[in-house]
């Protein structure tokens, strides 16, 4: 597995870390749903962090995947993560292999 793929993957922690923090509810219509959602895609570098993560249901989900309702439940969602986390920015969702090798 490469280290952006394991950057990207969501661990068993960050998991229930986001389960608790949505109360098991999709952020958009409330229903029960999973924490394996991320905000910023992985096929863009999408981090497994807990700022990246929410809860989402399977109709959710797959509308927000499949670009349904992209744009609208973006927005819903980015809302609700910075309501959240009090310096919350898209940069820094985003796998960097350059910031990696510094570290």
């Amino acid at each position: 597995m490469s280290k952006r793929s394991r950057a990207c993957d969501i661990k068993p922690k960050v998991k229930e870390t986001v389960r608790q923090r949505d109360g098991g509810r999709c952020v958009i219509c409330r229903s029960p749903g999973l924490p394996n959602a991320h905000y910023i895609p992985r096929s863009h570098g999408g981090l497994g962090i807990e700022q990246n993560i929410v809860t989402l249901c399977p109709a959710c989900h797959m509308a927000y995947d499949n670009g349904a309702k992209r744009k609208e439940y973006k927005e819903l969602i980015s809302r609700y993560l910075r309501s959240r986390y009090k310096n919350w920015n898209e940069v820094d969702l985003i796998y960097d292999k350059w910031k990696e090798m510094k570290r």
